[in-house]
């Protein structure tokens, strides 16, 4: 587990979900550490972690199951009271979502971001409308894993807005900097 600390009294805790364990995502991943950096830079204590099975993370890959399992555990571990945050990128935006919609009818999220959400490769949980304007969805226009009209099939029903960077792919190469001042924006530090 890592923990990226703001500059000042940190006001909650931010919990980010890494992608597909079996394709190389770690808690390093570079979009994963974007989201950190964002986070902190709006006063949040960031807490990224590997799920089970990466790096040396006990147990083995559930398919998302025992994911969600694990991103509820470093909640509950890291955040058992006060303000929180979900963000997650990939498979983790999936497993984050599913978190969400399990813990959201138990206290009070602060705000949900999800990058490249897997949609076309898992069932992904949908968001509360009462939630919609605490959320943001970012997918990538040429994202090659997670065709955009995949997002948008599961964003539609719901009515729920998704950023679609023009001419990004799903890694967001050479646009993390944009990443990060559209997450900053949406938490209220960016330029509007």
């Amino acid at each position: 587990m890592a923990l990226d600390l703001p500059a000042e009294a940190s006001k909650g805790v931010v919990v980010i979900a890494h992608p597909h364990p079996l394709f190389g995502g770690t808690l390093d991943n570079k979009v994963v550490q974007t989201l950190a950096r964002a986070f902190t830079q709006c006063g949040w204590t960031a807490v990224r972690f590997n799920f089970r099975g990466v790096g040396g993370s006990a147990g083995t890959h559930d398919d998302g199951r025992g994911e969600l399992d694990d991103l509820l555990t470093v909640v509950q571990h890291a955040a058992p009271t006060g303000q929180l945050a979900l963000a997650g990128f990939s498979f983790g935006a999936f497993v984050t979502a599913n978190a969400f919609a399990t813990l959201h009818t138990e206290r009070e999220l602060d705000a949900l971001v999800l990058v490249g959400v897997a949609a076309s490769r898992f069932s992904v949980a949908p968001i509360p409308a009462e939630a919609h304007a605490k959320t943001l969805v970012i997918h990538g226009e040429q994202d090659d894993t997670v065709p955009l009209a995949a997002a948008l099939d599961w964003a539609r029903p719901q009515i729920l807005p998704v950023t679609v960077v023009p001419g990004v792919g799903h890694f967001f190469h050479g646009q993390l900097p944009l990443l990060k001042s559209l997450v900053l924006r949406h938490l209220g530090q960016g330029p509007t």
